[in-house]
């Protein structure tokens, strides 16, 4: 069964899917070694894109840029946009889908660890890495090729208070399905079958503690004038990996933002990276 890299929204404030599949293990041993200020430019058939890629966040900085240079990228569809939300791109079983073909299962065959970074956060213009949901995924693992950039919109403080507790619910939530996981994995390498009841009643027990040492989530100032003044998708903030910024072609993001889509968020006509070329 193929597993979904999903980022769920409750309420009216956080109405979408950021999807992303595939069967993928981590492995971080594809990584290659660090490489400093480096810059990347999406050339797609409505217009380049040029990001800057985090020294902070290695392992998805050098992961993209060896991809880039293998041409992984070559042909991928923008497979699911969301105006004033987010465009993303990066499955390899883009390059040749059918029209109307549901997307978002393809990969490398790999995941990367986490890289959530302080001052690292959901900007209009950031470059994201999506994952599998945290039922599946409570390590917040990001997919190895699936990436989206943030379009977004502006926001007002009582939004952002809004967001801080959705984003902290979520950090809760992840400690308890982290302990499910463990939990149901140490009883299945006894042997037995496991008993789910017993395993979320013995999940919500140690998470407990664990939960009460986590700080609570809040936007620093900083944050909440760019989120006010200039936007993006505050609620995705400490829960995926973001890895690079725009840093010339947000109108091109914007007009894929704005083509039309079909009920799975797939533009009806097809929008292509035709290259991804990495700056020396």
């Amino acid at each position: 069964m193929k597993r979904m890299f999903v980022l769920i929204f409750a309420s009216l404030l956080f109405p979408f899917l950021v999807v992303s599949c595939g069967n993928q293990e981590r492995d971080s041993s594809r990584v290659p070694e660090q490489k400093v200020g480096v810059y990347v430019t999406l050339k797609t058939t409505l217009g380049d894109i040029r990001i800057r890629l985090y020294d902070q966040t290695p392992y998805h900085r050098d992961n993209f840029i060896r991809l880039a240079k293998e041409g992984f990228y070559n042909g991928v569809l923008f497979h699911r946009v969301i105006k004033d939300f987010m465009i993303q791109t990066g499955d390899p079983n883009s390059k040749n889908a059918r029209k109307g073909e549901r997307l978002g299962n393809g990969g490398p065959g790999y995941t990367l660890p986490a890289e959530i970074r302080k001052g690292l956060f959901h900007k209009r213009g950031a470059v994201a890495a999506a994952r599998l949901g945290d039922t599946q995924n409570p390590e917040k693992a990001s997919s190895g090729s699936q990436f989206y950039i943030v379009q977004g919109r502006k926001y007002t403080d009582p939004e952002l208070d809004e967001v801080e507790k959705h984003v902290n619910s979520l950090t809760r939530n992840a400690v308890y399905y982290y302990f499910i996981k463990k939990i149901t994995e140490k009883e299945k390498s006894k042997g037995k079958k496991p008993d789910m009841e017993w395993i979320r009643q013995e999940a919500m027990i140690e998470a407990s503690d664990s939960i009460s040492k986590i700080p609570e989530f809040h936007f620093t100032p900083e944050e909440r004038e760019v989120y006010k003044t200039i936007g993006g998708a505050p609620f995705l903030d400490n829960n995926y990996t973001v890895f690079g910024e725009v840093v010339d072609g947000m109108d091109v993001v914007d007009s894929i933002a704005a083509v039309p889509v079909d009920p799975y968020d797939r533009p009806l006509k097809d929008i292509r990276i035709i290259q991804v070329i990495v700056e020396k």
